[in-house]
């Protein structure tokens, strides 16, 4: 639970996006946070109290002369109370009252009597928040050192299209645990691969493995959480970009390697999480191959590029941290290949352990020797795994 022993204070407006904010919660209670909500009074036109506080766990607070506050300042008990206030769905209205310093109603006053930072998700029509006057609350807030989550741009509750969409719940909790999570390589530049490699053997068939890309999104994603500014080269996988990252889909190993190789030299940090193809065949059949010709094609296969080597020998080039994905004899095996390749870090793991699942066990090799990591989620692991970084490379 990556946000537990963390008060966030959920404020939500009047907007059809406020159904939203109700799995929002389910969200973050699930990754531990403690959720206390305050709706305003046109919030509950949409989504009732009772929702709310079966979500959370805890009253909802509307009203700043709530009687359950013996000294009348809801306003000032529930602020002191939060590690962070974040506004989901934020009204047009909402955003201009908070810009101009107004107060008239307990979210907007606790809000201006905040000692914790703010975030807020926009959500309104389109031409709402084209309006010029939005966008000036808008960078009003910006300036103020308000943090603006979206919006999104996409169909809207009224059937017309445009920028002014509330970001997905999901979305909204990847920002917030960007916010909640130390800036170890702020300033960094960070290149990753993942996912598998496929080398097409006719149109439509070829040599690929299992990785689904799961530990290097979730690295990509936890580095991006960490403050670097992240690209991820990635093989065929069916999975959703990390927000804030800058993903580039490639399929082969040579694709891969070409990728890598354009922006290696400006790269601080290099990880190769991809199981790439160890081979490919030496010439791809240019129409399918059919099995009524007779015989078994012949198949000539000719070796990848080393692609981590060839990283690792360019001069004044990233640091570079590999992957070792083994059946056996694990560190001896991981101990070899960091040898062999000339780096610093290599990450290994038995496939058995974790190879297209959910959860994974890691062994860390590097120049002080062998340090395990107990078996836990690949987003666990990747958050341990970049602070090991960040400590090698004297991040902050």
């Amino acid at each position: 639970m990556e946000l537990k022993g963390k008060h966030v204070v959920l404020g939500v407006t009047g907007g059809i996006a406020a159904y939203k904010a109700a799995e929002l919660v389910r969200l973050l209670v699930k990754q531990g946070a403690e959720v206390q909500v305050a709706m305003t009074e046109g919030a509950s036109h949409f989504v009732t109290a009772t929702t709310f506080q079966a979500l959370s766990g805890r009253p909802v607070f509307t009203d700043q002369w709530d009687a359950r506050m013996p000294n009348a300042m809801a306003h000032i008990d529930l602020s002191r109370q939060a590690d962070l206030i974040l506004v989901a769905p934020a009204s047009a209205d909402f955003l201009a009252r908070i810009a101009h310093g107004l107060a008239d109603d307990l979210l907007t006053t606790m809000v201006l009597a905040r000692d914790c930072p703010l975030l807020v998700a926009p959500a309104m029509n389109r031409q709402m928040w084209e309006n010029p006057a939005t966008r000036r609350n808008a960078a009003q807030l910006l300036a103020d050192g308000v943090g603006l989550l979206g919006p999104a741009s996409g169909e809207q509750a009224c059937g017309e299209v445009g920028a002014g969409r509330m970001l997905e719940p999901e979305e909204i909790l990847d920002e917030v645990l960007t916010f909640f999570t130390p800036k170890v390589l702020a300033g960094k530049k960070l290149l990753l691969t993942a996912g598998p490699t496929f080398e097409a053997i006719d149109p439509v068939r070829g040599i690929t493995n299992l990785s689904s890309g799961r530990m290097g999104y979730a690295l990509a994603r936890a580095a991006r959480q960490a403050g670097a500014e992240v690209t991820l080269v990635s093989g065929p996988v069916a999975l959703p970009t990390p927000a804030g990252v800058e993903r580039i889909d490639v399929r082969s190993a040579l694709d891969m390697q070409a990728a890598v190789m354009a922006r290696a030299g400006e790269a601080d940090i290099f990880i190769a999480v991809a199981a790439v193809a160890d081979y490919r065949v030496a010439k791809a059949a240019e129409h399918k191959l059919k099995k009524d010709l007779g015989g078994v094609p012949p198949i000539e296969l000719v070796e990848n590029p080393d692609i981590l080597a060839g990283v690792a020998a360019l001069k004044n080039g990233p640091f570079c941290v590999g992957f070792a994905a083994e059946s056996q004899n694990l560190e001896a095996y991981a101990q070899a290949k960091r040898r062999k390749k000339n780096i610093p870090l290599i990450v290994g793991n038995l496939i058995q352990d974790g190879f297209g699942g959910d959860d994974n066990r890691l062994v860390l090799v590097d120049d002080d020797g062998v340090h395990p990591l107990a078996p836990a989620s690949k987003s666990t692991l990747a958050r341990q795994l970049i602070e090991h970084i960040a400590n090698l490379t004297g991040g902050n």
